[in-house]
């Protein structure tokens, strides 16, 4: 039975124009437990397992767009391993990470893989993409294609006019501060983050503007932060509106066949064919970690940032305060106060960075549930504190003077 469901998955996938016998054998045996709906929120962990190293490939799901890499990669040499002070193994295998690869000054000081995952493969972003599709707002705003954070949403979206968004700025769904009602709760599958993706548009309409303009407003404008992937969506859609192309297309230009990437990714598309910008990059890990390097490097290029000047000082430094003490959220990245910011996605993937000690963590998991604050998503960043620890030892060590 196995072998049979294997092979119809074959059919199905190469019929979907992805060559199945390119997939590691060890990956086409795990997709054997494919789900068969397109809810990732509900399917079970061992379905996860194998789906997020192909969500790409699965015919539940719709088509992907590539982000092309360009001819020349970006170094990742091999610096001293740090000193981690703490089982590596253990964690990772508590966290279920598929990968982790942590750079300091732009070396490789740590890399593992888990869950038969290896340095080849790609895993799927979730919400860490967010930070991506932010960055690519910044660039519009670079290339002159928006002209403010301030300009109305609607001033790019006319789907939205003479709904809830009329008073929201670019800059209010950056934060995530529109002040519309909306409902994130993964585990209620009557939530809109539960409904949105499968929600049948109007004619002439993206998807998710068709869902997102018949939300009502529960706060004014600015007032309220209320974490949003539908909003994301929309940021998506806005940049892809401002620039006239696809939001992968832009990324691959700006950024993917620039810096270096090694691989080429992908990012799943809607029903209506614009990109999940708030989820859904499929990449390698050690290329995720080469993004965390551009951002903490000030996004240059040929000596050029893509960002307009002090982007990031405003994109990863709180702009809305979450309740949480020490943290808060900037444009589309997680902050803390001592500087750091994050990118992060559901079911633990992340994207940690520290400029202070020039230190990027990638990291990609299958978390027994989609969050977790006070387990695995405290332990994580209890392993955060703890790398950062690392480095400070290292540091006073190369410091201190020879006896």
């Amino acid at each position: 039975m196995k072998k049979w469901i294997i092979g119809l998955l074959a059919v199905l996938l190469v019929a979907g124009g992805v060559t199945w016998f390119l997939l590691p054998k060890d990956t086409r045996e795990l997709l054997a437990h494919m789900p068969t709906d397109r809810n990732v929120l509900f399917w079970s962990v061992e379905q996860r397992d194998a789906a997020f190293r192909a969500m790409d490939a699965l015919p539940v799901l719709a088509e992907a767009r590539v982000i092309e890499s360009g001819d020349k990669v970006f170094p990742l040499a091999k610096g001293e391993p740090l000193d981690l002070g703490l089982d590596l193994d253990a964690y990772m295998k508590k966290q279920r990470t598929a990968a982790m690869v942590i750079l300091l000054d732009g070396k490789v000081v740590t890399e593992e893989y888990g869950l038969g995952f290896g340095p080849e493969g790609k895993w799927t972003s979730f919400s860490v993409a967010k930070s991506l599709t932010s960055t690519m707002v910044g660039a519009a705003i670079k290339d002159g294609h928006i002209k403010s954070l301030d300009d109305k949403v609607t001033d790019y979206i006319d789907g939205l006019k003479g709904s809830a968004y009329d008073d929201v700025t670019v800059r209010q769904l950056l934060t995530m501060t529109s002040g519309v009602k909306w409902n994130e709760d993964y585990t209620d599958p009557k939530s809109d983050v539960a409904l949105f993706n499968e929600h049948k548009a109007e004619d002439g309409l993206d998807a998710t503007v068709s869902y997102m303009r018949k939300l009502p407003r529960e706060a004014p404008a600015g007032e309220k932060w209320v974490y949003k992937t539908g909003e994301t969506n929309l940021i998506g859609v806005l940049v892809s509106e401002a620039t006239g192309k696809p939001l992968a297309e832009y990324l691959s230009e700006k950024v993917w066949s620039r810096f270096g990437m090694e691989q080429d990714a992908t990012w799943l598309l809607g029903s209506t064919g614009h990109e999940i910008s708030g989820c859904c990059i499929q990449a390698s890990t050690r290329d995720f970690a080469r993004f965390g390097q551009f951002i903490m490097s000030g996004a240059m290029i040929d000596g050029e940032s893509i960002l307009p000047d002090g982007w990031m000082a405003e994109a990863g430094t709180k702009q809305a305060d979450i309740g949480a003490p020490g943290k808060g959220y900037g444009f589309q990245w997680w902050t803390y106060d001592d500087g750091s910011y994050a990118a992060q996605g559901i079911f633990g993937q992340g994207i940690f960075i520290d400029p202070a000690r020039k230190l990027v963590i990638a990291s990609n998991s299958n978390w027994p549930t989609a969050t977790d604050e006070e387990g695995v998503g405290a332990e994580r960043e209890r392993f955060y504190k703890a790398v950062q620890a690392a480095v400070d030892r290292k540091s006073s060590k190369a410091a201190a003077p020879a006896t």
